[in-house]
């Protein structure tokens, strides 16, 4: 079996990502976690320019967020994405967004994934360079 990819990706909070007091809400976060998955689907061959050309995407079914601490304005961040399970048809992804100054874990979340053929929108088997990453 190899190793689960992994990715990082690194943000810096705007005043669009805060609310009034200067935190970040939670659809902010939620946009830091959709990069870090874009970019971890293309180490997988799910780029989104291999998705629109096959047909076959991989669409969020679930996604569990804690938030721990809060982010605010001006914090630096890093996301960090793994690739967590496979399955025949699902998939699921971790992340952790850590403050860059202080180390802190600031959220935790894990999405679900599945594969969709399009332009039918009927359920799929992931590709074939998934089975490397079966348990």
């Amino acid at each position: 079996m190899a190793q689960n990819p992994d990715c990082k990706t690194y943000e810096e909070v705007m005043f669009y990502d805060t609310d009034a007091g200067g935190v970040v809400h939670n659809i902010a976060y939620l946009r830091f976690v959709e990069k870090a998955r874009t970019l971890l689907g293309a180490k997988l061959g799910l780029s989104l320019k291999e998705m629109s050309e096959s047909g076959l995407y991989a669409v969020v079914t679930r996604t569990e967020i804690d938030y721990l601490k809060p982010a605010l304005l001006g914090d630096k961040l890093t996301v960090h994405g793994w690739l967590e399970d496979v399955g025949k048809a699902r998939f699921c992804c971790g992340f952790e967004i850590h403050r860059d100054s202080d180390g802190n874990r600031l959220v935790m979340s894990r999405q679900e994934l599945a594969m969709v053929q399009m332009p039918e929108g009927r359920p799929a088997r992931l590709p074939e360079q998934f089975e490397k990453y079966r348990s």
